[in-house]
């Protein structure tokens, strides 16, 4: 890659197209796929990432907030779009404004929305947030019916969607707390039907759910860590086989790499880093990456992962600073300055992937790959 900058993200587009062909093959023609691009794509790049999933064949596009449904607009992306967290009252013309569909679970933002004026013809569309055991956005089941009964009752406005999320599906083999919720969500829907309510578009399935039971399919399916090419947990991985279903194949789209700013030889017995944390056992060679916490490469790195340069793995020595860090490429044959280095992704036969990195962070996934910075470039293959 020529002008390469300082560090950068490469992203996959075919995987990315892979990826999701995987989970459409899934669900059916039939149903609708929603790709969740919130949080700059898991950290993918949201812009960059959209356009390739409404060419794959995504329907619907899930993001978080207002200002990122705004930016998919100006991006060009006229397909519906789900803001799926809050909006503040005094911003829900903006929703009007760029023809975005909302979450909702205040009569507050129901009522506020009624007294906008729209175009002739024209409704808001809501998606009707709905409590089945996670305690955090949506209604209780008691409360649905005259929710949906009042925002019916406004011309300018339609509910849309009704939806709900898991709370304990990916992090356990014993999904006896998620069927629950399915119930729960399968019985709140055929209560609406009893009473007339009928609702085009009822979705509860996330990655893990996709993977692992089809019966939460209903009208839409919400793909959302899957759609990098990573699992959503081991146990999703596990309870997949446990049911003797063929795993999804998922590719990683993301790759995270830089360009070594410094090769050094320091003796032995010499510190390296802030607080002295390492010391060297023999005269080493040192490359010095311009990369740190601030870019998203964690601190909870120091002295345990690795790099790959020149297809070989770089131990990370001493503390992992605001924005750089060194590895130890004394055993690496004619290691230069401004060499790739690799921070996620492969090289050659070797490979470290978000899951190693999480390991060693003491974290998950969805996280190593979200806080990358969003400044650094994303570079679409």
């Amino acid at each position: 890659m020529k002008n390469k900058p300082l560090q950068w993200v490469e992203i996959e587009s075919e995987a990315l197209t892979h990826n999701l062909h995987e989970f459409r093959r899934l669900i059916g023609k039939h149903r609708l796929l929603l790709a969740t691009v919130k949080a700059n794509a898991y950290g993918h790049g949201m812009e960059e990432v959209s356009l390739i999933a409404v060419r794959a064949g995504a329907d619907w596009l899930g993001v978080h907030s207002l200002e990122e449904g705004i930016r998919l607009r100006k991006a060009g992306l006229d397909c519906p779009i789900l803001v799926m967290g809050y909006v503040p009252l005094d911003e829900l013309g903006k929703t009007v404004e760029h023809s975005l569909r909302l979450t909702v679970y205040n009569l507050i933002t129901v009522r506020r929305l009624a007294e906008l004026s729209l175009p002739p013809g024209e409704r808001v569309r809501l998606h009707v947030k709905v409590e089945t055991g996670t305690h955090r956005q949506g209604l209780r089941v008691e409360d649905i019916l005259p929710f949906i009964k009042e925002a019916n009752t406004y011309p300018n406005l339609m509910v849309e969607g009704l939806s709900s999320h898991f709370a304990n599906i990916e992090d356990t083999t014993n999904h006896s707390y998620a069927q629950y919720q399915i119930e729960t969500f399968r019985r709140i829907c055929e209560n609406l039907e009893k009473e007339g309510i009928k609702i085009p578009n009822k979705h509860i399935s996330c990655t893990a759910a996709a993977i692992l039971f089809p019966e939460t399919y209903f009208d839409m399916v919400r793909v959302g860590i899957g759609m990098y090419g990573l699992w959503p947990s081991k146990e999703t991985y596990l309870s997949c086989l446990l049911q003797n279903r063929e795993p999804v194949r998922l590719k990683p789209v993301l790759s995270w790499k830089t360009r070594i700013a410094q090769v050094k030889r320091i003796p032995q017995g010499a510190y390296v880093g802030y607080g002295c944390t390492y010391r060297t056992t023999r005269e080493t060679l040192l490359a010095v990456l311009p990369v740190g916490y601030y870019d998203g490469y964690s601190r909870a790195f120091s002295n345990v992962s690795h790099v790959l340069i020149r297809g070989q793995r770089a131990p990370v020595r001493g503390r992992v600073a605001m924005d750089f860090f060194m590895v130890d490429v004394t055993d690496i044959p004619g290691v230069e300055v401004e060499d790739e280095g690799v921070l996620l992704g492969k090289d050659g036969e070797e490979s470290i992937t978000a899951d190693d990195l999480a390991s060693f962070g003491g974290t998950i996934n969805y996280e190593i790959v979200t806080r990358i910075n969003p400044q650094v470039p994303r570079i679409i293959l």
